[in-house]
């Protein structure tokens, strides 16, 4: 049931702040009535609290909304990129299972506020960071939403484009601009445009796309892993290859940074989940759908690449762990299609969920006078091309192992803040208004913290401060940038979100409010 504001509220402490939020029955809580904060520096429609009447999204969306990020051809090759590394099928999927457990719980954690609030991640980094100093967590999460939007565009681009090329004979064989066939630059330009056009018409458009587009996506793996069994009389040898790395001192070298890489896929989400959960009924909502829709569907597609790849190896005698470059090996025109329906759907339900959604909202609250959702989401789709993805994903240590450790290290660090300030020091209690009041609680000093400041680049520091390269596979020396931290680069996103937010905890002194 959807709770209402009591006309005439009991008098609370909170009463006497011009503005301040006031409760609803079910513990969702919004603006009082009549009061809209009116400094455009830190408020416009898009970043103010999501009206009580308007958070309707129920446990099937979220879930929903998870299935359809995670089936994608990034999250297929998961499974492959742990299989080379040594380990067996069941050893992949167990890490990847995991993984997506773990990360659960910061989801839920940072997701809190959504529903309670509904505010979006850069406004609830207000409290832990200030009003000006949630640019600083806002910005980095924007940074990597931006690449990652132009690499899944790009990924997308090339799966139509290899399979269009099995339709229309002499595809690929277009004229090159920039060193790459003009029919491939048309498919990425198309797939970027519809992407955006899709984001362009709100939150409500990508609730209704990933309601049908999750189902449909699942069908579509069904289907490729029934097509690869019957072809195949069963499933290839691959279920039956034994580990290169065993259980023993070979296999925990290797499993804790894949641990932690497979962590760092989705660390992002666990930043910026409020920018939906905002829009939910209530905590059960947010709570079950993420429940069910994250970790199983994980786990699920881990165990779906697994299998037709196996069905792969044992029909063409390899093992096919790109989905696209499997379904171009089918002649029948149909499936072909499907295929290509499947990808498009898959991809775009993934990149402008996962990689639009936040940063239009960050780039909002940077210079909330003249950038909206829209802008914001339009400026993503520009950085996203700009950054020349084709460019980031040409070299496997540089996308995988650089990029995710780096991501990881320090998102892990900012979870850890926004974790420790909403749940330890305030107790999941915030002043609504004062969130969007200079001068107010949130204000600290000229609009930072300094608090959360230092436990981010102590945090930050730490997590990433070891990063280290093999000889020739990557930008960073062999001994680490700092040399005596090279030992917790394996383990970045932990040692981000632990030590940031115990660091934040020992200097705030375990406040249980603001301004005390």
């Amino acid at each position: 049931m959807t709770a209402t504001v009591p006309p005439t509220p009991p008098p609370s402490p909170q009463d006497a702040i011009p503005g301040t939020a006031t409760a609803a029955a079910s513990d969702r809580v919004e603006l009082a009535h009549g009061y809209v904060p009116d400094d455009a520096r830190f408020a416009n429609d898009d970043l103010l609290p999501v009206p009580v009447e308007r958070r309707t999204w129920t446990t099937y969306n979220f879930a929903a909304l998870w299935i359809g990020m995670a089936h994608n051809i990034p999250s297929w090759l998961l499974a492959s990129g742990l299989v080379a590394l040594g380990m067996d099928w069941k050893q992949a999927v167990f890490t990847i299972a995991l993984a997506n457990v773990i990360v659960l719980a910061p989801m839920l954690l940072t997701g809190h506020a959504g529903p309670k609030y509904g505010i979006p991640f850069p406004v609830l980094a207000r409290a832990s960071f200030g009003l000006r100093g949630a640019n600083l967590p806002a910005l980095i999460r924007a940074a990597v939403a931006c690449a990652w939007f132009g690499i899944q565009t790009w990924i997308g681009g090339v799966g139509i484009f290899t399979l269009l090329g099995k339709v229309f004979g002499g595809w690929a064989n277009a004229g090159e601009i920039g060193g790459q066939p003009w029919t491939l630059w048309l498919c990425f330009t198309l797939f970027w445009a519809l992407e955006l056009a899709i984001i362009y018409r709100g939150m409500d458009a990508l609730r209704r796309f990933e309601n049908w587009a999750a189902p449909f996506v699942l069908v579509g793996a069904v289907a490729l892993l029934v097509w690869v069994a019957v072809k195949a009389g069963g499933f290839g040898p691959l279920l039956d290859q034994p580990s290169a790395l065993g259980w023993g001192a070979d296999f925990w070298p290797v499993f804790f940074p894949s641990l932690m890489g497979m962590i760092a896929f989705w660390a992002t989400l666990s930043l910026n989940i409020p920018d939906f959960t905002r829009f939910g009924a209530g905590q059960r909502a947010q709570i079950w759908g993420q429940s069910l829709g994250l970790p199983t569907t994980m786990t699920f597609f881990a165990l779906l690449s697994v299998f037709v790849t196996s069905g792969s190896q044992a029909v063409y005698g390899v093992a096919i762990w790109d989905p696209v470059q499997l379904v171009a090996r089918t002649d029948n025109v149909f499936g072909l299609l499907f295929g290509l329906v499947t990808v498009l759907i898959a991809t775009i339900s993934v990149n402008i969920a996962a990689n639009v959604v936040s940063p239009a909202y960050d780039l909002a609250n940077l210079a909330p006078r003249f950038i909206s959702f829209k802008g914001g989401a339009l400026i993503t789709g520009v950085v996203g091309v700009v950054i020349m993805p084709w460019k980031l994903t040409e070299t496997p240590e540089l996308y995988i192992f650089t990029w995710l450790g780096l991501v990881g290290g320090l998102l892990g660090t900012v979870a850890g803040i926004l974790i420790a300030d909403y749940w330890i020091v305030r107790r999941t209690v915030l002043d609504l208004a004062d969130l969007y009041r200079p001068g107010g609680r949130y204000w600290y000093r000229g609009g930072w913290n300094w608090r959360a400041v230092a436990a981010f680049a102590v945090g930050g520091v730490l997590a990433v401060g070891g990063s280290h390269s093999a000889p020739g596979k990557g930008p960073f020396p062999a001994d680490g940038m700092i040399p005596f931290l090279k030992p917790l680069a394996d383990y970045g996103w932990a040692v981000g979100l632990a030590s940031s937010l115990l660091l934040y905890v020992a200097l705030t002194g375990r406040e249980r409010r603001a301004g005390h």
